[in-house]
């Protein structure tokens, strides 16, 4: 199948895909994302896959809106809003992340301005620097970049900060009072009225304004590029956009094209997991969509203040550092291009995270030494490094989670406010009900996995778990950040806590990790748990992997294997081997497949006749799992599929009928699994982890898909009792080892591998490991400890 990767990381900087043009009116006629995966796959609708938007084309050639407001540009409220009775879940997610974002910001504007770099640049970087310095004092930039490829002839500069002056610092307030989310009618009412002018498509108009903030009509018209902030909106539709309102004045050499070229292949770098991309690629990428000077557009980006540049020194982790006689002696640097929301939130979790370590608590020193006494084997070893450490990494399979768990309990017992948060429900579930753990059972009988309604993908959000109150001791990540579980913040604005630990640490994107350290008081100490082996988060950066290689901190690695032939097939796929596997109850069955209608076929078969008998696991309580969404095997054919045999019915609400499993994306790299129950007026009514979720009619297209069939970053997080695997012979492209190793491991007791890309199988889990993403959280993490 043409598969649709389910994640954006299929494509990594400097290897753009450009697929063929589609009208594109600019000179080199190029179309198609530069940086996203699977031949330009456009921003996805619910943050994790390439799918592109649906809906007609208008006239100027604009995809029809995914509903819902997944927009990350517009302003958004105080804390206070996050519980607000009538507010959406993405909402209320969004107004807890602005405040967090505030809190950034003002700690970041209290340390020393950005340390000077670029002394002793030349080429390129030294040019983009110069341009950003000539604009800030008031003149102009230089007129040309280097091509050269910038090199050092100096010792790196500490890590480089951003280039623009940090602003000054704001006393410390109270949270403002709740103010309206989102934009105002009057303004979404002017971006409709200049969308029909351009013959884009009036259903985009929301969106827009959510993108673009308050006067986004004036936005548009005085800049229509300004279009591709929108989602989903290419460069190709933008231009189309742009032509009709300009008419003669719309040219591919428009300064303003360049910039808004720039900015959304950053975004696409971001959807791919990167939060930075190396200025080649950059400039590479904008000469395929079509830009006639890259060099030009960055530096007019750069000036506008909308990217930041940076110089990192390319050494190996752990290399010692150059002595000062060889200062002279070229090292080579890289010069990337960033965001300012990503650049922001890598500098300040790095900040955060070195605070964390320099700064553990000398205080409870008894209590430390109970919880040190309270626990044995792995969860001893674990409580030492934490009894001395601010910040300490855990690694291990799903048994590991046991060690933790160990920690927390006793930290508690001693009287430390601790607590421990999961990346979905379902970890939630699963931690509660783990032997020894206050509220045992609560889930159900651990390993039962998720029920019909719980399971993989995205943390809950505020009001969706009625017993989350009885739990102060657990909570998700989702739920911590908006208020709706855990202990509190003080009057500072930090949680209430000695020790937080978070499992499934892997999933952590930069943002959300950046949040959660700037949260924590100085001397708390910080445990990030998780398997190494799982796929990366969906959102930027790769925060575990990176705090592993830097080796800042402890590692405690867990000697507890996972158990049965399920554990042990995983397990040596962890290590690049796939080795057949004793499984005399039929544990791990391998169902081979000619082609992807016989796969869809057995699928079914083993979803609703086999597995339920063999193993007594119904229908509702396993999972399939397949590469993308699109295909003649993706997620959309099997849930047709699916939905014929075990919920047949007319869709009478979008195509949804109550009793359908569904995957509700409330934000984009979220994931919910769900029940419909009902549809009204008001819009689909769902059953999410246990809560009532009402999906508004218009964003029931853009949010909500039918769930019996996952991609396996839908699902990761989760487990099931059993899990069916589809790998269709012509999805082997979606196939890595981080991939296999994630699909493979959600079934508890059974898995079924429906089995049709032969060779490419083993190959991917030997030689294809995870697709590389640029960051720069490594480089800052290593520079803080060698000027430490």
């Amino acid at each position: 199948m043409s598969t649709e990767p389910e994640t954006t990381e299929e494509t990594g900087p400097g290897t753009p895909k450009t697929p063929q043009a589609q009208g594109t009116p600019t000179a080199g006629d190029a179309a198609g994302s530069a940086l996203a995966g699977d031949g330009g796959a456009e921003r996805a609708d619910d943050g994790e896959t390439g799918e592109p938007t649906r809906g007609p084309a208008g006239a100027a050639g604009v995809p029809e809106a995914e509903a819902g407001d997944t927009g990350s540009g517009s302003a958004q409220a105080a804390s206070e809003d996050a519980g607000k009775p009538g507010m959406s879940e993405a909402e209320a997610e969004l107004a807890a992340q602005r405040v967090e974002r505030e809190r950034i910001e003002r700690r970041k504007a209290e340390k020393k301005g950005p340390v000077e770099s670029g002394a002793k640049l030349s080429g390129k970087a030294a040019d983009l620097l110069a341009a950003v310095r000539a604009v800030e004092g008031g003149g102009r930039p230089p007129s040309t970049v280097s091509a050269k490829p910038a090199r050092s002839t100096s010792e790196p500069a500490p890590a480089a900060a951003p280039v623009r002056p940090a602003p000054a610092p704001e006393p410390a307030r109270p949270a403002p009072a709740p103010v309206a989310v989102g934009p105002s009618p009057r303004t979404v009412d002017d971006v409709r009225r200049v969308l029909a002018e351009g013959g884009a498509p009036e259903a985009l108009a929301r969106q827009a304004a959510v993108a673009l903030g308050e006067g986004a009509g004036e936005v548009l018209r005085e800049d229509p590029w300004q279009l591709l902030r929108t989602p989903g909106v290419r460069p190709e539709q933008a231009d189309g956009f742009a032509r009709a309102l300009l008419g003669a004045g719309c040219g591919p050499d428009d300064e303003r094209r360049g910039r808004a070229v720039t900015v959304w292949l950053l975004e696409q770098a971001a959807l791919a997991g990167h939060t930075a991309l190396e200025l080649p690629a950059l400039t590479a990428a904008l000469a395929k969509q079509g830009v006639p000077d890259p060099d030009a557009a960055v530096r007019s980006t750069l000036a506008e203040g909308e990217a930041l540049v940076f110089r990192d020194a390319l050494e190996e982790p752990g290399a010692p550092a150059a002595p000062e006689e060889d200062e002279e002696e070229e090292r080579p640097v890289r010069v990337l291009v960033a965001l300012e929301r990503y650049a922001l939130a890598e500098e300040s979790l790095a900040d955060g995270l070195a605070r964390l370590v320099a700064s553990p608590s000398q205080d409870a020193e008894d209590a430390w030494a109970a919880v040190v006494a309270g626990v044995s084997g792995g969860a001893a070893e674990l409580a030492r490094a934490v009894a001395g450490h601010g910040l300490v990494l855990h690694t291990g399979g799903e048994a590991s989670r046991a060690e933790p768990a160990a920690l927390l309990a006793a930290a508690r017992d001693a009287g430390l406010r601790a607590l421990a948060v999961c990346h979905t429900p379902d970890g939630r579930e699963r931690l509660a009900a783990l032997p020894g753990r206050p509220g045992a059972g609560v889930g159900g009988a651990a390993g039962q996995g998720p029920s019909a309604e719980a399971g993989a993908g995205g943390g809950a959000l505020a009001g969706q778990d009625p017993t989350a109150g009885a739990r102060a001791d657990i909570g998700t990540v989702a739920g911590l950040l908006t208020g709706a579980e855990g202990s509190g913040r003080d009057a500072d604005g930090a949680l209430e806590l000695d020790l937080l630990i978070v499992l499934d640490a892997p999933q952590l994107d930069v943002e959300t990790a950046a949040m959660l350290v700037e949260s924590l008081p100085d001397g708390a100490r910080l445990v990030l748990s998780g398997d190494p082996a799982l796929l990366w988060s969906a959102g930027p950066g790769r925060v575990f992997a990176d705090l592993l290689a830097a080796r800042v901190c402890p590692q405690v690695a867990s000697r507890t294997p996972d158990p049965g032939p399920i554990g042990e097939l995983v397990s040596g796929i962890g290590i690049g081997e796939l080795n057949q596997v004793e499984a005399p109850g039929k544990e791990v069955v391998i169902v081979p497949v000619r082609d992807a209608g016989e796969a869809v076929h057995r699928t079914v078969q083993l979803v609703a006749d086999s597995v339920p008998r063999a193993f007594g696991v119904p229908a509702e309580q396993t999972v399939v799992i397949t590469p993308g969404h699109g295909g003649a095997a993706g997620t959309r054919a099997l849930n047709s599929a699916l939905k014929e045999r075990l919920n047949p019915g007319p869709g009478r609400f979008g195509g949804f009928d109550p009793g359908d499993r569904v995957a509700y994306s409330p934000a984009p790299g979220r994931a919910l699994p769900g029940t419909v129950v009902k549809a009204d007026a008001e819009g689909l009514h769902l059953s999410c982890a246990g809560a009532p979720v009402v999906v508004p009619r218009e964003r029931v297209e853009g949010c909500v898909r039918h769930g019996w069939a996952l991609t396996a970053h839908q699902a990761v997080g989760g487990r099931w009792p059993a899990a069916i695997v589809v790998l269709p012979g012509d999805a082997v492209q979606a196939l890595n080892r981080p991939w296999v190793y994630t699909a493979f491991g959600r079934g508890e007791r059974h898995l079924s591998v429906v089995h049709g890309a032969e060779q490419a199988l083993p190959r991917a889990v030997t030689d294809i490991p995870a697709k590389p993403r640029t960051t720069r959280l490594g480089t800052l993490l290593r520079t803080q400890s060698q000027n430490g």
